[in-house]
């Protein structure tokens, strides 16, 4: 049974997440429906990460296998063609190893998230990007930032609900950069707790407005209490960029 690398682009605006849900849209779904009539198999994609409500992907990774022996081109035509009208898209397929695994042989993820800092409402870039108005310092954010990098107890910047055995992670980059109204932030790691990333720029913010000190971000790290992060960054803003194997 030949197995297929699928690397997927999607607006996560309209979708409940990459996770299939019972009572909500999801990619996962969309794909595998899109397999289905396609080929006749209702094979569920398995993807390299859970990606939120509201969280774009540049770059998700997932693999499917297939009964028949497609060339990759003909996969990616026909799912394509079958995942119209939603906007989600295979920009590339190839044949992989049986034992390749979208999730389980990720050795990097790489995050996105966007901040555009001006007071006019988003019309452009509403649902893809952080509108804040409050002027915000990004080298502050940018110093605060370098606290994070390094493998730490990652409890404050956990959900409640996060499934993961440890809050140890090794955050290999966390910058943030300034470009006119635009603030990029790029996280790095082999992987990442529950709503980290979003926890981080919620943080990252009350430093960039003068709220925090950039060393209170260590202070709050080292805490390893929920109630010591700032507020979530919404959604709209995130993106998974890309996975390295």
């Amino acid at each position: 049974m030949p197995r297929y690398k699928l690397t997927i682009e999607y607006d996560g605006t309209p979708f409940a997440g990459w996770q299939m849900q019972a009572n909500a849209p999801s990619v996962q779904e969309r794909v595998r429906d899109a397999i289905a009539a396609f080929c006749g198999e209702p094979f569920i994609p398995r993807g390299a990460g859970r990606t939120d409500s509201g969280v774009h992907a540049l770059g998700q990774v997932a693999h499917i296998d297939l009964a028949k022996d497609w060339p990759p081109g003909t996969v990616l035509k026909a799912i394509n063609f079958h995942l119209k009208p939603a906007p989600v898209a295979i920009l590339r397929c190839e044949e992989a190893l049986e034992t390749f695994d979208a999730r389980f042989s990720a050795k990097a993820r790489h995050y996105r998230y966007r901040i555009v800092n001006r007071n006019a409402p988003l019309v452009i870039e509403r649902d893809h990007a952080w509108r804040v108005g409050p002027p915000l310092d990004a080298a502050a954010m940018a110093e605060a930032a370098r606290h994070l990098i390094g493998r730490h107890d990652f409890t404050t910047f956990r959900a409640s609900q996060c499934q993961a055995k440890s809050p140890l992670k090794t955050l290999d980059v966390l910058s943030v950069e300034r470009s006119g109204e635009a603030i990029t932030i790029e996280a790095s790691a082999r992987s990442f707790l529950h709503h980290q990333v979003r926890s981080m720029v919620g943080s990252l913010k009350l430093v960039g407005e003068g709220k925090w000190a950039p060393d209170d971000l260590r202070k709050a790290l080292e805490a390893r209490d929920r109630t010591r992060c700032g507020a979530m960054a919404p959604a709209c803003g995130l993106y998974l960029v890309r996975v390295d194997y």
